[in-house]
C-alpha cells in the first residue's frame, strides 16, 4: 500500500518522502481513536483516519504547488512535521485496534496458503486505483509527469492535477497506517523504514522516477 503511494506520485512526476511519517501518524490516531470503543465505532474511526490521510496528501500537495519548491525538499519537511504529530499523539507504540480491523489483516483466507492481507490489498488497488488510472484524473497525472508543459498547452490543470496526485498519495498511506494498526493490534509512532521501501518498489515494479511511465 505504500508502494502504491509513492507510485501515484512518482508517475505524476513527484516524489514523497512523507510517507513513512504519514504511516505512522494515521497508525496512533487510528489506534488512540479505537482504544475501548465499540465495533461501530471502529467503522467510523476507519472513515475518519481515511479523510485524515487525503488532508495530509492534500497539504502536500498545496505546498508543492503554491511554494513551487522542489518536491523531494517539501516532502523531507513534512516528513518531519508529521512524524511531530504522531510522537503528540502517542509517545509510544500503544492504543488498540478494533477486532474486525485485526480480522481483516491476521491469518489466512480458506486456505494457509492464501492471506487475508494479501486479498485485502488487491481489492482496495482495484477498487480505488485502477478506475483512477483509467479516468480522466489518471491521464492527467501521467500526462503531467511525461511532460508538464505539453500537458498544460493540452489543457490539463497541472496544479489541481498535482494536488490530487499527492491526496491520493496520502490516503494509500492512510490504509497503509491502518494496515500497521490492524496487523499488530497497536499504534505505532515511528515512522519506519516505508519511505525508502516503497521508492525501492516502484522502481523495481517498473515506474520511471523520471514520471510518466509505469503502473
Amino acid at each position: 500500500l505504500a508502494a502504491v503511494a509513492q507510485a501515484i506520485v512518482v508517475i505524476g512526476g513527484g516524489i514523497d518522502l512523507s510517507i513513512g511519517s504519514m504511516m505512522a501518524l494515521t497508525s496512533v490516531v487510528a489506534a488512540t481513536a479505537m482504544t475501548g470503543q465499540n465495533e461501530q465505532t471502529g467503522v467510523v474511526v476507519v472513515l475518519g483516519v481515511l479523510l485524515l490521510g487525503l488532508v495530509l496528501g492534500g497539504i502536500n500537495g498545496a505546498l508543492v504547488v503554491s511554494t513551487r519548491v522542489p518536491d523531494i525538499v517539501v516532502t523531507l519537511a513534512m516528513s518531519f512535521v508529521w512524524a511531530g504529530f504522531a510522537l503528540l499523539v502517542r509517545a509510544a507504540p500503544s492504543g488498540e485496534a478494533a477486532q474486525w480491523l485485526k480480522d481483516l489483516a491476521v491469518g489466512p483466507l480458506g486456505n494457509q496458503w492464501v492471506p487475508k492481507a494479501a486479498v485485502v490489498m488487491l481489492l482496495i488497488v482495484a477498487i480505488v486505483w485502477i478506475p483512477v488510472a483509467r479516468s480522466k484524473l489518471g491521464l492527467s497525472i501521467y500526462a503531467i509527469g511525461s511532460n508538464s508543459l505539453a500537458a498544460f498547452r493540452s489543457g490539463v490543470p497541472v496544479g489541481r492535477t498535482k494536488f490530487l496526485a499527492y491526496a491520493l498519495t496520502g490516503l494509500f498511506a492512510a490504509l497503509a497506517g491502518l494496515s500497521l494498526t490492524a496487523s499488530t493490534g497497536i499504534g505505532t509512532p515511528v515512522p519506519g523504514p516505508y519511505t525508502l521501501e516503497s521508492v525501492a518498489a516502484v522502481v523495481l515494479g517498473g515506474v520511471s522516477l523520471a514520471g510518466g511511465r509505469g503502473g
